[in-house]
């Protein structure tokens, strides 16, 4: 979802790389762009120089259009040199989907976060049989009509779809440790809100920050309740951790997994709280009455969305109005065989 801009973050590059091409970002990192099926058409994986070898970080989307490219960047940008290593920043299909080809190819070795590998295998195993029960209460509690109900029901079916078999054995990656990549030292910061153990790496030395989607430029990671955990925090998850990164140098570079890379991260940070900020008072005002999350986009989200960010839109909503319900300002109403409502306690 897009944020309104309070500052003007600094761009070192006007345009992206060719997606069979890279832009060398930093000494010893390449950055690639794959394209996406879907509204948010791109994702940004960076190839980090090991000596003899690559260190890549994310896989884009399974498809044949990625392995396409990814043949041509083996033939060209890789330079005779092996992949050793795939680190998969999180379970979200552009960002693992091609994990397991690439691991299988090149007989590398998969770093992850135990919750996002755990998240991934789960998913895997989701059929339409098993989710389209779940995955319906879960929409009908936030007020979808019927027609729109069996149209969204079965949406976590399609992981599979874009995600190959997640690999197996993997090496845990957890917050504070560091990994050595070509002489650089690289430390692993957790984040948490868009998806449940994040990775984010960190080079002090060189104030370099891989940060994956917990910062982007120009839109808010999203951050949204899903149907397993119903009445979840995640964005007291994602302001803690908007906390926790502005300990990093106010100089640092940021690497995202979309838009361009940037400088300027602590004014980032502080946008980014500034905005959900003014959608938890716009929720609180939208709430005066008690309310559907249904009924609540429109006031939350002002342009047209489509299938997908509909549901996207649905999740955000939940953590906004979930937030709200921790801090006392809202009440959550739950009446039998109606969808729930919330209402503002503040007078």
């Amino acid at each position: 979802m897009s944020t309104q801009p309070y500052v003007e973050l600094t761009y070192p590059f006007a345009e992206p790389p060719a997606h069979d091409s890279y832009i060398e970002v930093a000494p010893g990192i390449r950055w690639l762009r794959f394209p996406l099926p879907f509204a948010l058409n791109h994702i940004n994986l960076y190839l980090l120089d090991d000596g003899d070898g690559w260190v890549l970080v994310d896989t884009g989307i399974k498809s044949e259009i990625s392995y396409e490219l990814w043949r041509k960047h083996f033939e060209t940008t890789l330079e005779g040199r092996p992949i050793t290593r795939v680190i998969g920043t999180h379970f979200h299909p552009d960002h693992v989907g091609c994990a397991e080809w690439l691991v299988k190819h090149w007989n590398a070795e998969f770093l992850t976060s135990r919750t996002e590998w755990l998240t991934a295998t789960m998913l895997q195993s989701e059929t339409a049989i098993n989710a389209t029960a779940f995955w319906g209460e879960y929409y009908r509690a936030a007020g979808l009509d019927d027609e729109t109900l069996r149209a969204v029901a079965t949406r976590g079916e399609n992981y599979a779809e874009r995600v190959g078999q997640i690999p197996r054995p993997f090496t845990r990656l957890a917050d504070g440790d560091q990994i050595e990549i070509g002489g650089r030292i690289w430390h692993i910061i957790i984040g948490t809100g868009h998806s449940p153990e994040l990775i984010t790496l960190y080079s002090a030395e060189d104030r370099l920050f891989i940060s994956s989607d917990q910062v982007l430029p120009g839109i808010s990671p999203n951050i949204s309740v899903q149907a397993p955990e119903p009445y979840a925090d995640p964005l007291t998850e994602f302001l803690d951790s908007c906390a926790k990164l502005t300990a990093l140098d106010p100089e640092t570079y940021v690497l995202p997994m979309h838009g361009r890379p940037f400088y300027r991260l602590h004014e980032r940070l502080e946008e980014l709280v500034r905005h959900h900020g003014e959608r938890l008072a716009l929720t609180i005002e939208a709430c005066r009455t008690p309310i559907t999350i249904v009924e609540l986009l429109p006031i939350m989200f002002k342009r047209k969305l489509d299938f997908q960010q509909t549901q996207f839109a649905i999740g955000e909503a939940l953590a906004h109005t979930n937030h709200l319900v921790v801090l006392g300002d809202l009440e959550r109403i739950v009446e039998p065989g109606q969808p729930l409502r919330f209402q503002s306690s503040i007078g």
